[in-house]
C-alpha cells in the first residue's frame, strides 16, 4: 500500500497552523501532484487531529497482514497454479497459506498497465485467472453474451439520440 505518512505529516503541520481542509488539499496537490491523497483521506485526518488523535499512523485494522506479499508467496502461487490451473481460488488459498490476494480474469480492464501499475503499487499480489478454472461460471460464457447480443437488437437508438442532445 502507498506510504502516505509524510503527506499525513504535512497534513498534521498544515492543521497545527490553522489552515482549513481545502487549502491543505490544494497544497497537496501542488506538492505531489498525481501521487496527493485524496480530498477525502485529507478531511479524515483534519477531523482525526480535531478529535485530538495527533498520531500520523493508521490505527490497527484486521485484515490482510502487510507481509501477504513477498517474493516467496508470489512463487508459492505460481506453482500452485501451474500444478493445477483448475483449481479454484479456496483451494489456492488453502495450498498457499495466504488468505488474500486480487484474483482477475485478464479482461483488458483489469490487465491494463495503470491497473497493473496501481496493483503493484499498493502491494496486491495480482494472480492470473487460469483458462479452465471452475471459478468461470457457465453464464460469463453463455449467459451474459446472449444478454448483451439481445440488448443490442432492442436498442432503438432513443438512447444515442438523447446522448447527442
Amino acid at each position: 500500500m502507498a506510504d502516505f505518512r509524510e503527506q499525513r505529516a504535512a497534513v498534521k503541520f498544515c492543521f497545527l497552523l490553522g489552515k482549513s481542509g481545502t487549502e491543505t488539499l490544494e497544497m497537496l496537490k501542488t506538492a505531489y501532484k498525481d501521487d496527493a491523497m485524496g480530498k477525502t483521506q485529507v478531511f479524515e485526518w483534519f477531523s482525526r487531529f480535531k478529535n485530538g488523535e495527533m498520531s500520523i499512523d493508521d490505527k490497527p485494522r484486521s485484515g490482510r497482514p502487510s507481509t501477504a506479499r513477498t517474493h516467496e508467496n508470489v512463487e508459492k502461487i505460481r506453482e500452485i497454479i501451474k500444478e493445477d490451473r483448475r483449481r479454484t481460488i479456496e483451494e489456492i488459498v488453502e495450498l498457499s497459506g495466504v488468505d488474500w490476494f486480487s484474483h482477475d480474469d485478464n479482461v483488458p480492464a483489469h490487465t491494463a498497465l495503470s491497473v497493473r501499475q496501481f496493483l503493484t503499487k499498493n502491494g496486491m499480489t495480482p494472480v492470473p485467472h487460469p483458462p479452465y478454472s471452475p471459478d468461470l461460471a457457465p453464464c460469463d460464457f453463455f449467459l451474459f453474451p446472449r444478454m448483451k447480443r439481445d440488448m443490442k437488437r432492442k436498442n432503438d437508438g432513443g438512447a444515442v439520440k438523447h446522448l447527442k442532445r
